[in-house]
């Protein structure tokens, strides 16, 4: 993978404990990943605060980083992304419990889902669909990495999304729960 030449000085930077350089990834990153995380938790003041501590994170886990595996954006927005996945999953529950009476105990955990149904949905649509749904919304892709791995063209690869998007809300009474899942991982 190519990175951006100015990318590898400031994580080197980093790496030898310079906090200018977190500044200025900052400056260069902090408007898309504040729009990522906006666009998921859908409050600023929120928004703010996830973005600060994704930084943190950055900081704290640029170690890990490894240039070989992806561009820096891609490894900062992964960091965003669970960052603000988190935070939604501690403040607002998926699936209101309070007054149903549906779970004995209130604190099951989600990763006990059974998304048997949901493997079978998506099993229904295209193989280019499939692809294209797995790669942005299951392995957090951008759709202009996406895109490049389907080896198509942009705008191709965005009709690919909203034809399988369109196709699952046809089938909207069996996908309460991809729609959920869609919503909060964003949309690509």
């Amino acid at each position: 993978m190519a990175a951006d030449p100015k990318d590898t000085e400031f994580i080197n930077q980093l790496l030898n404990g310079d906090k200018n350089a977190l500044y200025l990834l900052y400056d260069k990153y902090s408007g898309a990943l504040y729009g990522v995380i906006l666009r998921m938790c859908r409050e600023e003041d929120l928004a703010k605060d996830l973005l600060q501590e994704s930084f943190i994170k950055i900081w704290q886990k640029i170690g890990s980083y490894d240039p070989e595996k992806g561009k820096f954006y891609t490894w900062a927005y992964r960091i965003a992304k669970n960052t603000t996945l988190n935070a939604l999953r501690k403040s607002t529950p998926l699936i209101q419990t309070e007054d149903l009476s549906v779970y004995e105990n209130k604190n099951a955990d989600l990763e006990a889902t059974d998304y048997t149904a949901l493997k079978g949905i998506l099993s229904d649509l295209e193989p280019h669909h499939q692809q294209a749904i797995d790669l942005v919304y299951f392995k957090g892709l951008t759709h202009r990495e996406a895109h490049k791995t389907m080896n198509v063209p942009l705008g191709s690869f965005k009709s690919y999304i909203r034809q399988a998007l369109v196709k699952l809300r046809e089938r909207r009474s069996e996908l309460s729960l991809l729609i959920v899942f869609i919503e909060v991982f964003g949309n690509g």
